[in-house]
């Protein structure tokens, strides 16, 4: 796997920092309102799980599951593929993602949650590829912002590989072009 690595982006270390700060951020953020952190699967998982770990304050959980790639190429079209176990109405919902390019696909998803009528909604992103917005998106907990090129590793992956890479990374253009 490491061999079809072009470089490494986000060490390790540099992104386990930033989860730290992020988590301490939401705790003292909503310290007393009990959010609901819904992930968007399958990308955030690694970092939702990390992140987990560094939020000091109750808090529940729920998953969004949604199609809108094929290989490394957004569709424009959104699906849900799994919604949300939990109602939403009145609570505070954090939306967490791995990353987020056009703002198409989470400008979607905020306008289903928001249409649950939940006392707010917020967005962490482990990373804003804000180069590629069309969509202007509030994001108000953001890991990293990084140039516009396509990333594997922490959970991200390409045809459903790499999502093992305790980093974030380029790939090589010729496993890109199979």
């Amino acid at each position: 796997m490491n061999e079809d690595i072009e470089r490494i982006l986000i060490t390790e270390k540099e992104i386990s920092e930033r989860v730290k700060e992020l988590g301490k951020a939401i705790s003292r953020d909503y310290s007393g309102k009990d959010p609901v952190l819904v992930a968007v699967l399958r990308g955030a998982i690694v970092f939702l799980c990390d992140l987990l770990k560094e939020i000091s304050i109750p808090m529940s959980l729920d998953f969004l599951s949604i199609s809108s790639y094929s290989g490394q190429v957004q569709t424009g079209v959104v699906r849900i593929l799994k919604d949300l176990d939990q109602n939403i109405e009145d609570k505070y919902v954090i939306l967490i993602e791995d990353i987020i390019d056009t703002g198409l696909t989470l400008n979607y998803i905020l306008r289903t949650l928001k249409a649950r009528k939940p006392a707010g909604v917020r967005v962490c992103a482990l990373l804003d590829k804000k180069v590629r917005r069309i969509v202007d998106i509030p994001i108000d907990y953001r890991g990293f912002e990084i140039p516009d090129e396509f990333v594997v590793g922490y959970g991200m992956d390409y045809e459903q590989g790499y999502r093992n890479l305790p980093f974030i990374a380029v790939l090589k253009e010729e496993i890109l072009g199979k």
